[in-house]
């Protein structure tokens, strides 16, 4: 696994990229919490890192890749997909997680059943439909469409729209663990044990399920907070820098106090 490094501040953070995307996402967020030494690493099957082992569910096989870069009391951080592997992470090893941030986390799963769940997975039955038909890059446009905060797919560069469509296999694996909670993360008793510091961050103008994600997941963690920042979609990581960190601020200096 490819591992980039990031500040040199005091307090160890592990910071853990969206799907599609790579390790490098997180050099703007870092210049703006100085306190933090970051490793941030690519996941398997992105940026430098070695393909997703093949017959293993991705979402095991993220977790097994990142358990020995979480070997000690330190920040978590996630993005996206990234964010759904930061919080089994802290449900394993709770004591080990100082604070949690989990930024636009697409955990379905934890979604209270409901309008807004129902068009969602309507609307990703779509995309599966499309993937189905063996057009992965018909895919990747309704995947951008969805995702991409309103970033027409033509303005990609053709290699990078390649790149998109290549990793549509990966997009249809997560199906298990994001929709399913095959991992059990909600099980009972299982978010409830977590007493670290959580932070909830989305963009006010984000896909809708996530709104409803975020309040599965506060009723189920007490001590979380949500901050919802203006004008910001999906990419809020890449779009809105300086707000997402502001938002990381305050449960970071509280964590961190404590581990000092």
């Amino acid at each position: 696994m490819h591992v980039r490094r990031l500040g040199d501040g005091g307090t160890p953070a592990l910071a853990l990229h969206c799907g599609l995307g790579q390790s490098g996402m997180w050099r703007a967020l870092a210049g703006h919490l100085p306190d933090l030494a970051i490793t941030a690493p690519d996941l398997p099957g992105h940026g430098r890192s070695a393909p997703f082992p093949k017959g293993q569910d991705v979402h095991d096989a993220a977790t097994n890749a990142l358990r020995p870069l979480f070997d000690r009391p330190m920040h978590l951080i996630g993005h996206s997909f990234g964010a759904t592997l930061a919080l089994r992470l802290a449900l394993e090893a709770p004591d080990r997680a100082l604070s949690l941030t989990l930024i636009e986390p697409v955990f379905f799963a934890a979604a209270p059943d409901g309008a807004v769940k129902r068009a969602h997975r309507a609307t990703e039955a779509e995309f599966f439909a499309i993937y189905e038909t063996g057009a992965p890059p018909a895919a990747a446009q309704e995947f951008n469409r969805i995702w991409g905060g309103g970033v027409p797919w033509t303005s990609f560069d053709p290699k990078v729209q390649e790149a998109m469509a290549a990793q549509m296999p990966f997009v249809v694996a997560t199906e298990p663990s994001l929709w399913g909670d095959r991992a059990g993360m909600l099980r009972p008793g299982g978010p409830e044990g977590l007493r670290c510091p959580v932070r909830l961050i989305r963009g006010a103008e984000t896909v809708p399920i996530i709104a409803e994600v975020h309040r599965g997941l506060m009723s189920r963690l007490p001590q979380a907070v949500e901050t919802v920042i203006p004008d910001a979609g999906h990419m809020v990581l890449i779009s809105h820098a300086p707000q997402v960190a502001a938002a990381c601020q305050p449960v970071l200096e509280d964590a961190s106090a404590s581990y000092r």
